[in-house]
């Protein structure tokens, strides 16, 4: 409000002992959070213990009338960033939980920070710093949950209105001017790839100061928008085989849909009463799967007939949709991408190594 001077948080942990403790003494504690030797099978009659340096505030929905959290249960910046530091890191990377179970941890100790950041008068340039690191910690979590997600805890829906929500916090905080934000660029790019098709989000990005629109990511990422809408799959693909590992992660939930579209393409082009061959191997050079395999399941889940393992047959009255297009395992847009390094290094500082602006990095327009 006008004239309320928010508080700046003290808290030095990434969980405040208060509920700490009264999440130990409600067995409330989250497996990744309990101290080392507290697990065991049969499992200990007193509660776990928190480890303090694996516990993290859970979010909690701000009731109306209740007052504010006091500045000792609010973390500053910079444990913020520490906290989201260590989630990337320690948790993103853990082999101890499935890939499901780490993303929905992630998404809800990501929607504590940024509900403690709102909470307090933090300046926009190390809000902004959080925020970045916050979302495109999620972003990658997300997308390594790979096809099976919808069997584990992590609620699909749940999680986009979460990354949504990341991307309306930032731009925000981008929007009231105060910087300087030098990784803007990147990241208005990575709201365009994840919204791939959005009339809304591309409207929100042409609205952005010229200076922004004409820097190395957010010109790719038009590129990426314009070749969706117009089905052009073989520049599609060119142009996500060159993005680097956060943006591939944005826009990886539309791999699926943009395979789909061009098989349709190439069943229509293709296909006759006798039957026509393509060789899979054009199939996976053209839409960047994981290699044959991939292929062949793409095909047969589309009603495909196979000749032998390595061409599919277009066959008039074949092709058929059904249910959401297979998700894939996008080893080589999004996954090789890593190149050796951690998660942490790309999400404290993707656009440093990670530069959109190489000469031929764009394909000449119309091809």
């Amino acid at each position: 409000m006008p004239g309320c001077e928010l508080p700046v948080g003290t808290c030095p942990d990434m969980c405040p002992a208060a509920e700490r403790a009264q999440r130990e003494r409600e067995r409330r504690l989250h497996r990744l959070e309990v101290a080392p030797g507290w697990l065991q099978d049969p499992p200990r009659a007193d509660p776990p213990r928190a480890d303090p340096q694996r516990t993290v505030k859970e979010y909690s929905r701000p009731a109306a009338g209740k007052p504010r959290p006091p500045p000792s249960q609010l973390r500053p910046p910079s444990v913020l960033l520490a906290t989201v530091r260590y989630l990337a890191s320690e948790v993103a990377e853990s082999a101890d939980a499935a890939r499901a179970e780490v993303a929905s941890f992630v998404a809800d100790r990501l929607r504590a920070v940024r509900l403690d950041l709102a909470l307090q008068g933090a300046g926009d340039a190390e809000a902004a710093v959080v925020l970045e690191a916050a979302l495109a910690t999620l972003l990658a979590v997300v997308a390594r949950l790979g096809p099976d997600a919808a069997r584990g805890p992590a609620d699909p829906v749940l999680l986009q209105a979460q990354v949504q929500e990341g991307f309306g916090s930032l731009r925000r905080c981008y929007a009231r001017g105060a910087g300087p934000h030098p990784r803007q660029p990147a990241f208005q790019g990575l709201f365009l790839l994840y919204n791939l098709g959005s009339v809304e989000a591309l409207h929100e990005v042409l609205q952005l100061p010229a200076a922004l629109r004409t820097c190395p990511p957010l010109r790719k990422a038009l590129a990426v928008d314009a070749a969706f809408r117009e089905g052009n799959a073989a520049r599609l693909f060119r142009l996500l085989q060159t993005l680097p590992y956060l943006p591939s992660c944005a826009v990886q939930c539309h791999v699926g849909h943009a395979r789909r579209e061009a098989l349709a393409r190439l069943a229509r082009a293709f296909s006759t009463p006798k039957g026509q061959t393509l060789p899979l191997g054009f199939m996976v050079n053209l839409l960047a799967l994981d290699g044959l395999k991939e292929a062949q399941d793409l095909c047969q889940s589309h009603g495909l007939p196979l000749d032998g393992e390595e061409r599919v047959v277009f066959l008039r009255g074949c092709y058929v949709e059904e249910g959401l297009p297979p998700a894939g395992t996008c080893k080589v847009l999004v996954e090789s991408k890593l190149r050796g390094r951690t998660l942490e290094e790309v999400v404290m500082a993707e656009e440093e190594d990670e530069g959109m602006d190489r000469p031929g990095s764009l394909p000449e327009e119309g091809t």
